[in-house]
């Protein structure tokens, strides 16, 4: 078979979104937007389409187009991961998109691309591979920022999140262009080999490996890097806001796993420090930052920062067992923020505003009882309580952390969780508590409603039946990849 046409077909999943987008922007182009729903749902099917594509390629590591893409289990795992958050993000956005009035067919248009650039970051073999993936997820995400171009504080967000991840882009380009000046490739196999043969540390590819972290470390929204994220969460639309909790956070992570583990495997003893100590700063930062906050959106962008230092402590163990870990917290991660997300996303006030504050949910309970339970098993699975699904992927990478010998940073993980608890109890606390204050009522939909159930089920001890086989097999994927 022709090269290039045996490379497009092993990255098959992007070849479905490819084309998907392509025939999505046309169907709405010519449908209009009073065909949102039917465009929506013409992406769901693409989406599933590119899930069924991945399912049925085969686990042995493929690369293709030179070594720029890499098809493995650990690819796979995080795909799926990736296809399923954006789906779920296309269908709760349909009431909000509705109701505000703001209900354009390129949402789902740019969900795909951003999903494409995403899938791209999971499977780059070189550092080009992973920029160009990088910022086709980027540029779709600062248009979604600024959705709602009428209100002010959905331009804003755009606009800073703009600002702040050009700079970010320009460097990590810095570092890439660092790197391939000192060690002479970009790809992550001949970057290894070149490292494992020098004697003694490159000052050069440390520099560049510290600029591509810092860059990584804006996408995950890990201190210091996370100044952007309390104030584009509260000010995008709160489907966006979703999107942002969950899909591109799995695809950095992996792309963080597969550029330092796989790529700069031999300077552990270098990025480990950088690692440990972005993982302390940002669980301390979440735990601390979220105490004071008093608009739900704005909590779970603290919430999401700590987590991304819970995950990072897996990362940091660098052990078999710690990135099985990561994995592990990241799919859970997804579940319990898309459905805290879906939750309030459920809820309006009397006069049609959708509902931000904390206080909005005061005596939730007596009034809509079913979210409100949903919301506490949402809240106690994030605070990492047993035997809530939460507290498995938090007992795993502290375990990692030990088995590699870093005591401290799980001890320093343990506390920072127990902080955190404060203000995730604080809010079942107001739903169950405090006497009703405004007035709210329900309406997202039937779709809406069988998500948030289905994450409360997997959020449940029930979800260790269906999560444990496929970290299982994801975990030993990355085993046999990265460490031999």
């Amino acid at each position: 078979m022709n090269p290039v046409f045996a490379s497009i077909a092993t990255a098959g999943p992007e070849a479905v979104l490819t084309a998907g987008a392509l025939i999505t922007l046309m169907i709405g182009t010519f449908a209009g937007d009073t065909k949102l729903r039917a465009v929506t749902m013409v992406a769901v099917f693409i989406l599933a389409l590119a899930g069924f594509v991945l399912w049925q390629a085969p686990a042995a590591t493929q690369t293709g187009f030179d070594g720029l893409y890499v098809a493995d289990g650990f690819s796979k795992f995080l795909k799926m991961l990736i296809l399923s958050a954006t789906a779920a993000s296309m269908l709760l956005a349909l009431p909000y998109l509705a109701d505000a009035h703001s209900g354009r067919f390129e949402y789902p248009v740019l969900l795909m691309l951003a999903a494409l650039g995403m899938c791209m970051m999971v499977s780059a073999g070189d550092l080009l591979s992973m920029y160009v993936g990088l910022e086709l997820q980027s540029l779709a995400a600062y248009v979604l920022a600024a959705f709602h171009r009428g209100e002010s504080r959905s331009s804003e967000a755009g606009l800073k999140y703009f600002v702040l991840g050009a700079l970010a882009s320009g460097i990590l380009l810095y570092g890439i262009t660092l790197i391939y000046g000192f060690a002479g490739t970009t790809n992550f196999v001949s970057i290894a080999q070149v490292l494992a043969g020098q004697e003694g540390r490159s000052l050069g590819v440390l520099v560049g490996l510290v600029f591509i972290l810092s860059g990584l470390a804006f996408k995950i929204s890990a201190v210091p890097f996370h100044m952007w994220t309390p104030d584009v969460y509260e000010g995008a639309p709160t489907p966006v806001a979703a999107f942002f909790s969950a899909a591109p956070k799995a695809a950095a992570l992996g792309l963080m796993v597969r550029v330092l583990v796989g790529g700069f495997g031999p300077m552990l003893a270098d990025w480990q420090q950088i690692i440990i100590a972005i993982s302390i700063l940002s669980m301390g930062l979440g735990a601390v930052g979220a105490i004071g906050q008093t608009n739900i959106k704005r909590l779970l962008a603290y919430s999401s920062i700590a987590n991304i230092g819970f995950a990072l402590v897996g990362l940091a163990a660098a052990t078999p067992q710690g990135i099985e870990a990561l994995l592990f917290y990241t799919a859970v991660y997804l579940a319990m923020t898309l459905g805290s997300f879906l939750v309030v996303l459920q809820l309006r006030r009397a006069d049609g505003s959708p509902v931000e504050l904390m206080s909005d949910l005061s005596g939730l309970s007596k009034i809509h009882p079913g979210l409100a339970a949903a919301l506490a098993i949402f809240m106690f699975s994030l605070a990492g309580i047993p035997p809530l699904l939460g507290f498995w992927p938090k007992f795993a990478v502290f375990q990692a952390a030990i088995g590699a010998g870093l005591v401290p940073l799980a001890l320093i993980g343990f506390i920072t969780s127990v902080i955190a608890a404060y203000y995730y109890l604080r809010l079942v606390k107001i739903m169950y508590f405090d006497e009703a204050g405004v007035a709210v009522t329900s309406d997202g939909g039937r779709i809406n409603g069988g998500l948030i159930a289905a994450a409360a089920l997997f959020c449940s001890p029930i979800g260790m039946l269906a999560i444990t086989p496929l970290v299982a097999a994801a975990g030993q994927a990355a085993a046999a990849l990265f460490f031999g």
